[in-house]
């Protein structure tokens, strides 16, 4: 590959319970005792620091079941609670937090975020979410969940009216004048009045703008109403994409998005979920995820494929190919995950355990299995490609498999040109290049 040095890669990561391989918290080194304890995710992500990513993010879900003794309690603590505890071991990487505009009080959220971004010097970030249980929609005096259309909808107007408090006043009119017994330039600072049909508020924030503005807008959803909302909203989006060929459909998708928005000239980083298995030869790589593999139940495999497609698959033969499955338009889920698993029984023809297989960690995103060589040739060409700005990585244990990116992989793409040798910009807004 040849040496690349116009533009470089943003790299995330998202921190989830042991690693993204359900197995990864059965391995003998795992931390499955500590993932209640904060300093263990304030380590993550210095290490995530220490190999100088873009970000540290965290999902969400609003509800525990707990029906089954092998459900993984990885949502432990608040996203935006944990990264305000990150926030004061950490110096430069970015904080993300997902937030589900089905749920959340937009004057509440918008204020914890602007909270955090001023005591952080404007390292935040946030991934607004629909959500997509109806368990979860239970915990907040809902029957289910409202129907897929009524909660973009109402994610359209929070996004707005989030934009509305994050910039409501500015740092500069808070004066603190003594002589001239003066506060505040009252003057400068006005209600909006946002009245719409699913909020009320008449403003400002009680949080002057942050030092980067705003925070960084993140999205995840690949339904059209989820692309829709990108393109109107979004300045950087993660995808799933299993495939090269996945992942320019995406990208084309959302360019046609943002054609059709209010502004048809901007463009959205993209960020794929990236699963890697890293080693000093390509044999120890696999040798990595075949231990992981082997380690898991395939009853709780199974589990797993029947949330991701809506049908139960217990009773389903893993040795036979996989049952035909609906298309795309009759299923009623999360699209982008089914989406992929579509892309992977075209692309393979697997058995079912071979997709099993495929899907144990991160369920389907992009992964490279191989030495830093292979798995940053490969990085590369999705980047030149123009599909990914960048990758939010997904580690298959924590923090064995961070550890191994930071040090095996980072300095491959640095050899490369393609990543930072060094923070160097003051805000996330500025790292992203926005």
């Amino acid at each position: 590959m040849l040496k690349t040095t116009e533009k470089q890669l943003h790299i995330g990561v998202l921190l989830y319970g042991c690693g993204h391989h359900q197995a990864a918290w059965l391995m003998d080194n795992s931390r499955i005792e500590d993932i209640g304890s904060i300093s263990y995710y304030q380590e993550l992500a210095q290490l995530a620091e220490k190999g100088l990513l873009d970000a540290v993010f965290f999902a969400d879900h609003h509800a525990f079941p707990a029906n089954d003794a092998q459900v993984m309690p990885a949502f432990w603590f608040d996203p935006l609670i944990n990264l305000t505890a990150i926030s004061q071991v950490t110096h430069h990487i970015g904080l993300v937090a997902t937030i589900s505009s089905t749920f959340s009080n937009p004057y509440t959220v918008s204020r914890q975020l602007l909270s955090l971004d001023h005591l952080t010097k404007g390292r935040v970030g946030w991934n607004l979410v629909t959500s997509m249980s109806d368990n979860e929609a239970r915990n907040h005096s809902m029957e289910a969940l409202p129907l897929h259309n009524q909660r973009y909808e109402k994610a359209e107007e929070f996004s707005i009216l989030m934009d509305q408090l994050f910039l409501s006043w500015d740092a500069c009119d808070f004066v603190h004048n003594r002589e001239e017994n003066k506060i505040i330039n009252a003057s400068n600072i006005h209600s909006f009045n946002h009245s719409g049909h699913y909020f009320q508020v008449a403003g400002p924030s009680t949080v002057p703008k942050s030092p980067q503005g705003a925070p960084v807008k993140m999205q995840a959803g690949a339904s059209k109403q989820g692309v829709a909302l990108a393109a109107n909203h979004a300045e950087v989006v993660y995808s799933v994409s299993w495939n090269l060929k996945q992942a320019k459909n995406f990208r084309h998708k959302l360019n046609d998005a943002i054609e059709k928005s209010s502004k048809p000239k901007k463009h959205i980083k993209i960020l794929p979920g990236l699963v890697t298995y890293v080693g000093h030869t390509h044999e120890e790589a696999l040798a990595k995820k075949e231990a992981l593999d082997q380690a898991l139940p395939i009853e709780v495999a199974l589990k797993q494929l029947s949330s991701f497609i809506q049908q139960d698959c217990l009773n389903w033969n893993i040795d036979e190919k996989v049952p035909p499955l609906p298309s795309v338009e009759a299923f009623n889920g999360p699209v982008g995950r089914y989406e992929t698993i579509l892309e992977i029984i075209r692309d393979t023809d697997p058995t079912v355990k071979e997709l099993l297989g495929y899907l144990n960690a991160g369920g389907g995103h992009c992964t490279l299995i191989g030495t830093p060589k292979e798995i940053v040739d490969q990085m590369e060409i999705w980047f030149k490609e123009g599909v990914a700005d960048g990758f939010n990585l997904m580690p298959p244990t924590l923090p064995d498999s961070l550890e191994d990116f930071v040090e095996m992989i980072v300095p491959e793409m640095q050899k490369r040109g393609l990543f930072r040798e060094a923070y160097t910009e003051h805000t996330f807004r500025e790292r992203m290049g926005l």
